[in-house]
């Protein structure tokens, strides 16, 4: 009994020390938990301030882009959209607009060429011609009167034709890259061609700035319009054959390129001339269904007038030779060999026709 009196006292000190080294490190858990608390607290707002900023800069990236698309649609919309030609505005009559039933223009076909065989072809030259619609006997060309089928301007016409396209009725135009019709074009590429490619500026903003004193611009697209007076040549090659089965000389056209002029702009504000380039080429065999439909103006006998087809094929059209095969073997224009003389030119293209028509001649003994 007294050994436990004496251990009594040892074991109340072990309980106080253990207590004590208890709430001691519950202490220390509690500071280490509120520690661990207050550094999660702190990493989680700077995570969501370097969110906050992150979406801030994303914010910022697609408002950029976002302007940046606006910019790109527009410029695309421009180059989308097509050049205004002026040549699909014509409202057709609701009535008989003539005196006689002229339905029958509309069901014409071109007649069939009388068919070649190469072995008979004893006899072939290309011949590249212009025509040149001022002249008075060309007169035609340049007629602007609508009808039911279009402007009868014989180059709406053509771009009528290549608008429908050669699977709808219509003819298949080619890059002027050269004249072998190797390389389609799109009737969007030929008004581009024609009038060039739809131009993004910035132009004064007049609603919002009426005066002018406040610089308000805004942008707009500036598409010009085409002005068909300003093709006023044609380019025509074609190719003259001798058959010694009909013992005849056939000329045939292959194709047709409406040309454009191309001006130098000088200091003092006019212009010079420089040189007349194609635009495309169409190929006159696909024309010809198209040329039947369309009759030529002929003011001087109103009651026999000829389709456009009828004109080429019986040559009632006036022209200069440019180009031919014949004693031609580098296969230069003649205004090349001419070294730039036009008059020179001129009297080479003469001397080419008589060439040829004293081969035809000289076949023949009288």
């Amino acid at each position: 009994m007294k050994k436990l009196l004496y251990l009594l006292p040892l074991f109340c000190l072990v309980v106080l020390v253990s207590n004590a080294q208890t709430k001691k490190k519950n202490t220390s858990t509690k500071n280490t938990k509120a520690a661990s608390s207050a550094a999660l607290k702190a990493k989680n707002q700077q995570r969501m301030t370097d969110s906050l900023n992150a979406a801030a800069r994303i914010s910022d990236s697609l408002a950029l882009i976002k302007k940046a698309d606006s910019v790109k649609l527009s410029l695309a919309a421009a180059a989308d959209s097509t050049p205004n030609l002026r040549i699909d505005s014509v409202s057709i009559s609701l009535r008989n607009d003539n005196a006689v039933d002229r339905s029958y223009i509309k069901v014409r076909a071109p007649l069939d060429y009388e068919y070649i065989r190469e072995d008979n072809a004893v006899y072939r030259q290309k011949i590249w011609r212009v025509i040149d619609t001022k002249e008075k006997l060309n007169a035609s060309f340049t007629y602007n009167a609508d009808d039911d089928n279009g402007n009868q301007r014989f180059i709406s016409i053509l771009l009528n034709a290549i608008k429908k396209g050669g699977s709808n009725g219509g003819v298949d135009a080619f890059s002027p890259i050269d004249d072998r019709f190797t390389t389609p074009v799109t009737y969007k590429q030929i008004a581009q061609g024609l009038v060039g490619k739809p131009r993004h500026q910035e132009i004064p903003d007049w609603e919002k700035d009426p005066d002018g004193s406040k610089g308000i611009k805004k942008d707009s697209v500036i598409i010009d319009e085409f002005d068909p007076s300003k093709i006023s040549k044609f380019e025509i090659k074609e190719e003259v054959v001798f058959s010694k089965h009909t013992s005849r000389m056939f000329t045939r056209i292959l194709g047709i390129a409406p040309m454009i002029d191309v001006y130098n702009d000088n200091a003092d504000g006019t212009r010079t001339f420089r040189y007349s380039k194609a635009v495309f080429w169409v190929y006159y065999p696909d024309l010809r269904a198209t040329l039947t439909h369309h009759e030529v103006f002929n003011p001087k006998n109103s009651g026999a007038r000829m389709t456009w087809e009828d004109l080429f094929e019986s040559r009632m059209f006036s022209s200069y030779i440019v180009k031919t095969t014949l004693d031609n073997p580098q296969n230069k224009d003649l205004l090349q060999l001419a070294k730039d003389d036009h008059l020179f030119m001129l009297w080479q293209g003469e001397k080419i026709k008589e060439k040829i028509f004293n081969y035809e001649q000289d076949l023949w003994q009288y």
